[in-house]
């Protein structure tokens, strides 16, 4: 059992020292298929440890690491190329802060939108200012059909809890019509809302209750992207 550990262990250290430099623009891609890797490596050694106790620990294990790491990369690699095309659509709208792109650190894409451009005040209704914005990114989703959209409004803490409740709901069902309407599967979407729960700023002065006046769109990759 100690031998299976020790190989293990070598195998996953071995696959995974790859993992590139900060300043990598394909940082998170080869991350992911480092983590895949080792898990494979994992798994291939037990495989191999049960059916040869000697060399089929560690050949599993290189086996297992190089489909763990395909694996890992593909999500990443289909996610990549999505951010590309959003940050390059949608490259004026980031620079006059009215949506956000950032990548998590399990490959989904979360796109903040600022409710200031995107809605009229204390209302639902899209502002026709920005159905271009969201024309772009329906157009993206389009393109990119091996992931879902989950849509989360937020409000301030101005009015009653009930009140941004129900206006957050609104307006992520607003958004998900949008996109449904312009060709995203509607079984691909969902929408909720957080009304004033979730805020990222304090809501004590009029800078604060902005940022977190918003809705945000999570895009998730498939589980079965290799």
């Amino acid at each position: 059992m100690k031998k299976l550990i020790f190989l293990t262990l070598a195998a996953s250290l071995a696959l995974s020292a790859c993992v590139s430099d900060p300043k990598d623009p394909n940082r998170n891609t080869k991350e992911k298929a480092a983590a895949g890797a080792a898990l494979g490596a994992i798994a291939g050694a037990v495989i191999g440890y049960q059916g040869d106790h000697s060399g089929g620990a560690l050949r599993g294990a290189l086996i297992g690491g190089a489909a763990g790491g395909a694996l890992g990369a593909g999500a990443g690699i289909y996610m990549d190329k999505q951010q590309a095309e959003f940050d390059r659509q949608l490259a004026a709208e980031q620079r006059a802060h009215q949506i956000d792109v950032q990548r998590l650190q399990n490959e989904n894409l979360k796109i903040t939108m600022n409710s200031e451009v995107s809605f009229a005040y204390n209302s639902a209704q899209l502002t026709p200012a920005f159905n271009n914005t969201l024309a772009k990114v329906a157009d993206i989703l389009n393109r990119y059909p091996r992931s879902n959209i989950q849509i989360t409004g937020h409000t301030d803490d101005r009015g009653s809890a009930e009140y941004n409740q129900q206006l957050s709901e609104q307006r992520a069902e607003a958004v998900k019509w949008y996109l449904s309407d312009h060709g995203v599967a509607p079984r691909r979407i969902s929408s909720n809302g957080r009304g004033e729960m979730q805020p990222r700023a304090s809501n004590n002065d009029e800078a604060g209750r902005q940022l977190n006046r918003r809705v945000e769109m999570l895009v998730i990759p498939n589980r079965d992207i290799s």
